[in-house]
């Protein structure tokens, strides 16, 4: 009997990774980062998953782009410089001790461990619909400071977004943002976001599409 598939529903269940998840985000809260936790894990997944899924590839590997983006960020609670790398091995032995299968583990691997500027590259599908996915989540919902007068260009950037949107139409990749640019300009944008918006046109030129980036509805890439 062919063993079955760990899904995505039963890593979202597994305590161990929700444990992970969560003291990941306590500790860039303390460091003052953005909200990197079960709601930025949950989109990053469901984008993840939706690229591959309009441009055609195979139901499983939709779901392991999916498991991949749910689990990206957990390496975060050893460090944020590291937390790709460790994220990769903190991923392989969870995974491993739910039953994934070796081979379905080392392509987790490989999407985390590649998935965050400078060092990743887009690697395979899923590491390039990981990378996509992560750099797509810029929103006000991110930032945790309630007092405006206390944020930096990072609390900015994100609180003036007040729509952010991935449209997948091959061969096309194009991120849509609405932005208040009383609150944050373009050029805020682009002065935290460029190293971004180039590993992302990477991971769509990597899955045969050309990137784009509309703001307030004008084509700026």
């Amino acid at each position: 009997m062919c063993k079955p598939f760990l899904t995505l529903e039963q890593v979202k269940a597994d305590p161990q990774i929700h444990h992970l998840i969560q003291r990941a985000d306590d500790y860039l809260a303390t460091l003052g980062y953005t909200e990197h936790g079960f709601r930025h894990a949950g989109l990053v997944s469901a984008i993840a998953m939706n690229i591959l899924k309009r441009l055609g590839k195979e139901d499983r590997q939709v779901e392991l782009a999916g498991i991949a983006g749910y689990i990206h960020d957990i390496g975060n609670l050893c460090g944020r410089e590291s937390h790709p790398s460790v994220g990769a091995i903190l991923a392989f032995q969870s995974l491993k001790e739910m039953g994934m299968g070796f081979e379905e583990t080392t392509e987790i691997m490989v999407a985390i461990g590649n998935h965050d500027e400078p060092t990743g590259i887009p690697a395979s599908d899923i590491s390039s619909s990981l990378i996509l996915a992560d750099k797509s989540d810029i929103h006000r919902s991110r930032v945790r400071l309630e007092d405006p007068s206390k944020f930096d260009i990072h609390d900015r950037v994100n609180f003036a977004v007040t729509s952010s949107f991935l449209r997948v139409t091959p061969p096309d990749i194009t991120l849509e943002l609405t932005t208040d640019t009383a609150i944050g300009s373009v050029m805020d944008y682009f002065e935290i976001s460029f190293p971004r918006l180039v590993m992302a046109r990477k991971a769509s030129e990597y899955l045969g599409c050309s990137f784009h980036l509309d703001i307030n509805k004008q084509r700026i890439w």
